[in-house]
Formats: C-alpha cells, sequence, structure tokens
C-alpha cells in the first residue's frame, strides 16, 4: 500500500514559534514511516516558508528549500521553489503543528480550505471561537456551561479599576499560553496589566478568579464520537500556572507539577470529562483539542479555555493524558489523520 504524503507544517510567526518546533520534533519521532511519508515545512519567525528534512535542530540553515501550500485546489500540494522552477508535490493531508495566533486561530485553516487538502484539527470558525475566550465564554455559556465573570477591554477603551471585585486575571484575549497573563490582586496594578496584555493583543480579557483546582481533558474525535484522556490536575506551590514560560520546561516547572490522573474524587472525574465534551460540541471542535477547567471545592466544574491545537512536546499535557488513557502519541497521530480523511476513528 502507497504511504500517505503528509505535510507537517510548524514554527510560525507567534510567540509560540520555539514549543511548535519542539511538538514538531516529538510528531516526527512518533510518526509511523511504515505509513506516512512526511514532508516538513518550517515557517520561520519571520514568516517565511521553507521545505526541509525536520524539525530538529538549527533545522532553518540545512537543506532547505522555498516552499508554501498552494490555494488553488488543483494543486492540492505544495509549490517548491528548485534552481529557478517551481516543483509541485501532492499531499494527502495536512498535519499542522502549529500553537498561537496565526496558527490555531483559523488563518492557517483557511488556507487549508482554499487549498482542497485534508488537514487535522478544528476547522475555521472553531479555531477563531475557541482562540477567543471571551467568545469561547460566551457561546458556553449559552450551551448552560459555567465560565468565569467576565469583562473584555477593546483598543480604544479603558478599564475602571474601582468596578471590579479582586484578584482578577488580565490575559490577552487572543493569544496562547500564558504569554501576557497577569494575576491582579490590587486596583493600582490592573492598567499596567491591562497594558502587558496588549502587547499581545488589542483585545483584554478582565475575568474573575476562580477558587478551585486547574483540571485539563484531552479530547480526541468528531461530533459523538469521542475519546477523553485521562484528566490531570495542576498541583501549585505558588504563584499560578505560566505554561511555557521557563526557560527548560522539559526539567520541571518552577511552581506547577501536573498530576496525571487527577488525585480528584471519580464522580469528579467523570463529570470533568463530560462537560470537556461538551464544552469540545458546543465549540464545533474536531480531532482534538485540549479543554482546560476548574473544579471547584463544592464539585462544579468551570470552563477555563480550550486549546484546539495543543502542545504535542515531550512535557506537554495533551499527549499525556492520553497515555494515561492507553493512547500512544502513534496512536493520537493515526486516529487524527483518520479523522481528517474520513472524519471517523479508526
Amino acid at each position: 500500500m502507497d504511504k500517505l504524503k503528509v505535510g507537517i507544517v510548524f514554527g510560525g510567526r507567534s510567540e509560540e514559534h520555539p514549543v511548535s518546533v519542539k511538538s514538531a520534533r516529538e510528531v516526527a519521532r512518533n510518526l509511523d514511516l511504515e505509513k506516512y511519508e512526511p514532508f516538513y515545512v518550517g515557517i520561520t519567525e519571520g514568516g517565511a516558508w521553507k521545505l526541509c528534512d525536520g524539525p530538529e535542530t538549527d533545522w532553518e540553515n540545512g537543506d532547505v528549500r522555498p516552499a508554501v501550500l498552494s490555494p488553488d485546489h488543483t494543486v492540492h500540494g505544495l509549490l517548491v521553489q528548485e534552481q529557478g522552477r517551481c516543483e509541485t508535490i501532492r499531499l494527502d493531508v495536512v498535519l499542522p503543528v502549529l500553537h498561537g495566533t496565526l496558527g490555531e486561530d483559523g488563518a492557517m485553516q483557511g488556507l487549508l480550505e482554499l487549498s482542497g487538502i485534508p488537514y487535522v484539527g478544528c476547522d475555521i470558525q472553531s479555531s477563531a471561537l475557541c482562540m477567543d475566550k471571551s467568545l469561547a465564554y460566551v457561546v458556553a455559556r449559552s450551551a448552560g456551561i459555567a465560565t468565569p465573570n467576565f469583562w473584555t477591554v477593546t483598543a480604544d477603551e479603558s478599564a475602571d479599576p474601582g468596578l471590579l471585585t479582586y484578584p482578577v486575571f488580565v490575559k490577552p484575549a487572543r493569544s496562547g499560553s500564558s504569554f501576557g497573563v497577569t494575576k491582579v490582586s490590587r486596583e493600582e496594578e490592573l492598567l499596567s496589566a491591562v497594558e502587558t496584555a496588549r502587547q499581545y493583543d488589542s483585545k483584554v480579557l478582565i475575568e474573575e478568579a476562580v477558587i478551585g483546582s486547574e483540571i485539563g481533558c484531552a479530547i480526541l474525535g468528531n461530533d459523538s464520537d469521542l475519546v477523553a484522556g485521562e484528566v490531570d490536575r495542576i498541583a501549585l506551590s505558588h504563584g499560578f500556572f505560566r505554561i511555557h514560560q521557563e526557560d527548560r520546561p522539559e526539567t520541571g516547572s518552577v511552581n506547577s507539577t501536573a498530576i496525571v490522573p487527577a488525585d480528584i474524587p471519580e464522580a469528579s472525574r467523570l463529570l470533568v470529562q463530560e462537560t470537556a465534551k461538551a464544552v469540545y460540541r458546543a465549540l464545533g471542535c474536531r480531532g482534538l483539542s485540549r479543554v482546560d477547567l476548574f473544579l471547584r471545592e463544592d464539585g462544579e466544574v468551570v470552563l477555563n479555555e480550550v486549546n484546539t491545537l495543543p502542545g504535542m512536546t515531550s512535557y506537554s499535557r495533551y499527549p499525556r493524558m492520553m497515555a494515561a488513557a492507553g493512547v500512544s502519541l502513534s496512536e493520537v497521530i493515526d486516529r487524527t489523520v483518520s479523522l481528517a480523511l474520513t472524519g471517523k476513528i479508526r
């Protein structure tokens, strides 16, 4: 049987570029080369697209050729520059290994829709919706899912510190990980926190601090056919959870540990998984996503955010939760590719 030609796009122009490269390395290590013929397309921080041998260290300076995904449906693949001429490579499927803006916000998904190439993960609408935390909260609330109380501040607005009950979290409304996030405990800290968030997005989200445990749940599948990974819990020694902020996250976090399976009651675990599935369906997710939630002491589950292209690094939460449920990263790749091609898990 012929191997599937898989385009693996990584890197990108967002602040999560280094994390994307690490995720792509882990995907490369777990890709079944008996099934797939990979074509690695790295996007530099400056936005240049390069066909390369893989996402290993210093990939940008190796044997690379300029290459782009063609929006022409008849090409159905890559346009590669080679010694003054243009070569085409037809792809069967694309696996985006991108995080943050211009990767999981619908921009890349729009290009893939134009190209006509099946791709792993959420479509344009759900990608954009999940990326904007305030819009995700509105839709989730309409589906009966609890969310924090929140306020938005656009580019031409200012926040009134006297109207809020502290503490609150101030964050970019449309950004990944915890870049630009500040916990604000006093009125005089608010305006500075808003300016910090505006370094990443013109739209700022202010939300109440939810008292409870930070919980995550990995989801894989489409529509009603969903698989939930094991639930994890983020144990904090101090401060708040700041994913990807450490210099060497592979060696551990300065203030947090992910406990998988989460040390919570069985009833709570099942409720978290069912709530995560409800969030996934309400926001129109497909393929895979990591749903982050809060578990209050009274047992209520509250939405935090949804990551539609979660990290796949050696220390990332999504693959660890799926592995704890008996699904390896290699199997995650197989199943998400199958979903992209057929809409069903094989």
